[in-house]
């Protein structure tokens, strides 16, 4: 227990100084406020063009609706997030191993399983702070910009607050639960791999790999953590929640696909955790 306090201390001690920490923490939410920005000057432009013009084609009404940009904001954060959080789990072992700094550990008695569970625990410490920007950003660039509520058609009401607000906490929940996993590679990754810079390429890579070719698996894909996460070509559920908080009738939402994204993630987890220690005991550090 001693030698696992010691090697957590040290992995919050280097994040304070890391710069990939740092990115982590603050590119994710950059991203929002920026999309943000850039959807409100769009949506400005429509509606000025539109009354010079003499079109009413623009629908004000429905671009004033804020939980349809929050939604779209939280997706964007959650993305680079998990790209980030891939490259830097895969980064941080082996870069440490590079260096030599996990002898340092090692001779402190630092057991190498201690080591990886704290890499693991700091990352997730990280990821939590990130997500917590994340979601403050996508709710103050909405609320400044847009105005929260019910979405309404011809003065009848289509889905009425409460149920909005439901629908986002699920789809927030369903999307955060695949970002251990993220870890949980990043991190098996980063034990096995011979330098930080292949880890890096290799993590990234099979990531981008398997956001491409998941729609090819059929339902063998929802037995894959990434199929749930939030990603370029997004198949989570929080995708679908951007189209159900704009009034949209034709999202469908699968039962058995939405208990799979909760029960997929939490075991794959544990699977490359145990995977990961039993390769660092393994390897030559």
């Amino acid at each position: 227990m001693t030698g696992f306090l010691t090697a957590l201390h040290s992995e919050l001690f280097l994040l304070r100084y890391s710069l990939a920490a740092r990115a982590l923490l603050l590119l994710p939410a950059a991203a929002v406020l920026l999309q943000g920005l850039l959807l409100r000057l769009r949506d400005a432009g429509a509606e000025a063009r539109g009354s010079l013009l003499g079109d009413n084609s623009f629908d004000a009404a429905a671009a004033a609706s804020g939980y349809g940009y929050l939604v779209d904001g939280l997706d964007t954060g959650l993305t680079v997030l998990g790209l980030l959080l891939v490259a830097t789990a895969a980064y941080g072992f082996a870069a440490a191993r590079d260096d030599g700094s996990l002898r340092h550990l090692l001779v402190r008695r630092c057991s190498r399983d201690s080591m990886v569970l704290a890499k693991l625990l700091s990352l997730l410490m990280l990821t939590a702070a990130a997500v917590l920007l994340v979601c403050i950003a996508a709710y103050g660039i909405s609320r400044t910009f847009w105005e929260f509520g019910p979405v309404v058609e011809d003065g009848f009401e289509l889905i009425g607050e409460a149920e909005i607000r439901r629908e986002i906490r699920l789809g927030l929940w369903l999307a955060l639960l695949p970002l251990p996993a993220v870890i949980g590679f990043g991190l098996l990754v980063s034990v096995s791999a011979r330098s930080a810079t292949a880890a890096v390429v290799f993590a990234l890579g099979v990531s981008m790999a398997l956001d491409v070719f998941k729609g090819l698996l059929g339902d063998y894909a929802f037995y894959i953590y990434a199929s749930f996460q939030p990603s370029l070509l997004d198949g989570s559920y929080l995708d679908d929640v951007g189209r159900i908080v704009r009034g949209y009738s034709d999202v469908l939402a699968d039962r058995r696909v939405l208990r799979l994204n909760q029960q997929v993630p939490l075991p794959t987890l544990l699977l490359f955790t145990a995977l990961s220690l039993i390769t660092v005991n393994r390897r030559k550090l």
